[in-house]
């Protein structure tokens, strides 16, 4: 295959992914990205730190040519006693020690003072058990099968806490250079990377990603120079191949709304501020019915009780997780499709999430809200509605709105998807990614 950035159709060496869990069906974006790198004629080599997610794979899975190597498993670490864990998780790692002991001692000395640093630094954050240790075993794993694959040229690990971590450590008894991705959740949270730890990483890594303009500048002031790149998520590929074979952009239309929001069921996703409009709607006399699909998450509970006191059970559906195909006709069959984002409480909140560019390119006029990185994909009143978080009675009169000016839910939804195609082609992004490896991966 030609490379599109000029140079020859493979690598020199190979990247090491590294991976929380994989295949996982909450992050397509994720395999589509590894699809489409490869694609560009790139050699991946894929580690993961837990097979945590058994249900069948999206097909893009299937083109992905790489296959996961699985470190070894820890013990669970949320529910026992650090001492009982360390002895229960350690035995598996002793092996790799050994071997790197012999490999690196300096790099695996430097990375154990380093682990215990930041165990300390945690600790007076209020963070115990140092989860910092869990990942330096995680760590030695990856860097013992580092030892035994000598093409790898550079380390890239999804999110920038504990997967960024156990990058980090293995990127220091190796010396392999590394970066790292930074997406939403793990960047916001402090108590994700307790004691300084993101700027720790920040500061070791050849460069890092995100997937936000917002996020980008967010980084940029605690980069301290390090470069930090926007590439946005693009349309994923499983659902972009659908949509080439599709009828076209929806025509839903009829006597009443029909909503559709996708995401688990977490607070920053604000679907019960969705169920409270679902209630004002039917207040302004129109029928609405409103479909969730997700996982089940820590906010379901409040989710279902607002339906119950608000007395909507037969207007708002949760109906778990689907598969792309069964999502897309979900799309296909929608008047609009809301998600009234917020920042949460402990600072978690959604980056662009990638359900809007679905809908979006699906021609579905969508109402969101300008949290994060949002307003650089929906332009109010150009391609979608921007209504504030928190706000049950603007998104109700924004549904209304679109519901009794079918001309305008059109037009935004021609706009979305010209959008998407312009600005969020999965594979024109991942040629931009690609641009930032073949340096790190050249003979």
């Amino acid at each position: 295959m030609a490379d599109p950035a000029g140079g020859s159709s493979r690598a020199a060496g190979s990247i090491a992914y590294l991976l929380t869990g994989f295949p996982r069906l909450s992050e397509t974006f994720i395999a589509s990205e590894i699809h489409w790198l490869e694609r560009q004629g790139l050699r991946l080599r894929l580690f993961v730190l837990k097979l945590d997610d058994r249900r069948a794979p999206h097909p893009v899975v299937a083109r992905i040519a790489a296959r996961p190597d699985y470190l070894p498993a820890t013990a669970s670490f949320t529910h026992t006693p650090f001492l009982r864990w360390l002895a229960r998780s350690l035995p598996a790692f002793v092996p790799g020690l050994l071997g790197l002991a012999w490999w690196r001692p300096r790099g695996l000395a430097r990375a154990m003072v380093a682990t215990v640093a930041q165990a300390a630094r945690a600790r007076r954050d209020g963070s115990w058990p140092p989860r910092v240790v869990k990942e330096f075993l995680q760590a030695t794993a990856l860097a013992d099968r580092l030892r035994r694959t000598t093409d790898v040229r550079h380390l890239h690990a999804h999110f920038c806490h504990g997967t960024a971590t156990v990058a980090w450590l293995a990127s220091m008894i190796s010396g392999i250079p590394f970066s790292f991705t930074a997406h939403a959740r793990d960047l916001y949270q402090p108590s994700l990377n307790p004691g300084g730890l993101l700027r720790r990483k920040i500061a070791a890594a050849r460069f890092v990603v995100t997937c936000t303009e917002a996020n980008r500048r967010y980084l940029a002031t605690i980069a301290a120079g390090v470069p930090v790149h926007c590439v946005y998520h693009g349309l994923n590929a499983d659902l972009a191949r659908l949509l080439a074979t599709a009828p076209g952009a929806p025509t839903a239309t009829g006597s009443s709304i029909r909503a559709l929001g996708v995401g688990r069921l977490v607070p920053k996703k604000g679907f019960d501020v969705l169920v409270e409009a679902c209630a004002l709607v039917r207040a302004q006399g129109v029928a609405v019915k409103a479909i969730i699909v997700g996982d089940e998450g820590a906010h379901e509970p409040a989710v279902r009780r607002r339906i119950n006191e608000r007395g909507v059970a037969d207007a708002v559906e949760l109906a778990g997780p689907l598969g792309q195909a069964a999502l897309l006709d979900e799309y296909l069959r929608a008047t609009v499709f809301c998600l009234p984002c917020r920042v949460a409480e402990d600072g978690d909140r959604d980056g662009i999430p990638n359900v809007l560019i679905e809908a979006m390119a699906c021609g579905l006029p969508v109402i969101t809200t300008g949290v994060s990185g949002i307003p650089e994909l929906v332009v109010d009143g150009v391609n979608g509605l921007l209504v504030p978080p928190e706000d049950a009675p603007a998104l109700a009169d924004a549904m209304v709105r679109l519901h009794r000016d079918p001309d305008l839910a059109q037009r935004l939804g021609r706009e979305a998807e010209a959008a998407v195609r312009a600005r969020f082609d999965g594979e024109r992004l991942a040629a931009r990614l690609a641009l930032l490896f073949r340096p790190a991966v050249a003979a």
